[in-house]
């Protein structure tokens, strides 16, 4: 039995999926998996149930994701489901949750997730133009269509269900339409994922959502979310750090100060210490073959997980957002400090920006909320609170090279955002 609990993303068809879009960190990763059926077999499925569950916790949330895990088909699910009730502990509650693209998503799915109670992850990235941007499939056709439909199968089905944007180059300079487009769509919970694509030489891809821009879209999200939707709508980042601003430890492994406890299991039975560290040096057993508990445990997996913390740059450990942003993840530290030390956040002037606008509100409405005020109440201190942007919109002119940078770094433009 593991000394924490831990949770354990399954992917039940490895990296196979229905589309190709054009950001996607894990469809390369089948070249990890040249022999074989991509679909867990069956004695990889029970063996994780059955261990996965003996860690003793109070509640136990399974994760299925991809690649598209609806491409197992329903017949996987339900299987999983009986072994599930067949190996749960008394007294273990049971959660399962689905990431989809939302492409294979009919009433039959709809009708069957809901009854199981599935919290459903659908990935859209905005309005019809930007999500089609980047989410397309082998031919080339957008795939906003497909997705809005299995939305709607699982709205009336009664399916609960989340958003997963990806915040890119194009959606990025449009916080606030992605966010009304979602609201409109009738989502109330959503997570918002930066594209951050290393190229090497400390830089990411075209693609990518540049630095800034990712704080200018937290802050304009954030004001929208403020103006009508505190109480009633949920961003994940939001939420978690009003927890965090009223002493809970973050619930993001992102933002808290060490990780490891988030690991992926593979459909061969393969785990690796995270989803977004699936390679032959961060393999950490098979299943078949070894111990989850001991496999989680292990002194590699803690070496991993406190790495995050142990490797952050000086100039991390004396900022006054570290305790909120902790480096965010690793996978993004391609960049160089000011004095050259490798392990910047490529996101970094972002995040600085959206922790010195949005703090004072997020702690403003934290204590109000500590105070038992109602959300709504929390909301109107909090948008008081917001000052007004501090930074030029994208058709304000743009600074010269030797002007301060306008993401309040303190660094000249041509050595910051505009480097």
């Amino acid at each position: 039995m593991s000394s924490q609990p831990y949770h354990v993303m399954a992917k039940p068809v490895g990296p196979a999926c229905n589309l190709r879009c054009a950001y996607c960190y894990y469809l390369h990763k089948d070249a990890l998996f040249p022999n074989g059926v991509r679909r867990m077999p069956d004695e990889v499925l029970v063996a994780f149930t059955e261990q996965y569950l003996a860690q003793q916790a109070p509640a136990v949330g399974f994760v299925w994701q991809g690649g598209e895990p609806t491409l197992a088909g329903i017949g996987f699910y339900r299987r999983a489901f009986e072994l599930q009730e067949r190996l749960r502990p008394p007294g273990t509650s049971v959660s399962n949750a689905l990431q989809t693209n939302g492409v294979l998503i009919d009433r039959e799915w709809a009708q069957f997730l809901a009854e199981r109670g599935f919290l459903v992850g659908i990935s859209i990235d905005g309005p019809q133009e930007l999500h089609d941007a980047y989410r397309r499939d082998a031919s080339g056709s957008g795939s906003w269509g497909r997705a809005v439909a299995g939305l709607r199968e699982l709205q009336r089905a009664g399916a609960e269900v989340n958003a997963l944007v990806v915040v890119n180059r194009l959606n990025a300079k449009e916080p606030r339409r992605v966010y009304r487009a979602l609201r409109d769509a009738g989502i109330a919970h959503m997570q918002l994922i930066p594209c951050v694509e290393p190229v090497g030489d400390g830089r990411a891809s075209e693609r990518s959502v540049q630095p800034v821009d990712w704080g200018r879209f937290l802050l304009g999200v954030l004001e929208e979310w403020l103006s009508r939707d505190v109480g009633r709508a949920f961003v994940q980042l939001f939420e978690v750090m009003l927890a965090m601003r009223q002493g809970a430890p973050s619930t993001l492994c992102v933002h808290a100060r060490t990780c490891g406890r988030a690991l992926v299991l593979e459909h061969n039975g393969d785990l690796f210490s995270c989803d977004h560290f699936v390679s032959p040096q961060h393999r950490l057993g098979n299943i078949t073959q070894a111990s989850l508990a001991e496999m989680v445990d292990s002194a590699q997996q803690r070496v991993f997980g406190e790495a995050k913390h142990a490797t952050l740059p000086h100039q991390c450990r004396e900022c006054e957002a570290l305790p909120w942003c902790r480096g965010e993840c690793p996978r993004n530290r391609i960049s160089t400090t000011d004095d050259g030390e490798p392990g910047l956040n490529y996101l970094c002037t972002g995040y600085r920006l959206f922790f010195r606008e949005a703090g004072p509100v997020l702690q403003a409405m934290a204590d109000r909320l500590a105070q038992g005020v109602p959300p709504a109440e929390a909301a109107r201190v909090g948008a008081e609170t917001l000052s007004p942007p501090q930074v030029r919109g994208a058709g304000s002119p743009r600074p010269g090279r030797n002007d301060p940078c306008p993401c309040g770094s303190g660094r000249k433009y041509k050595r910051c955002c505009g480097a």
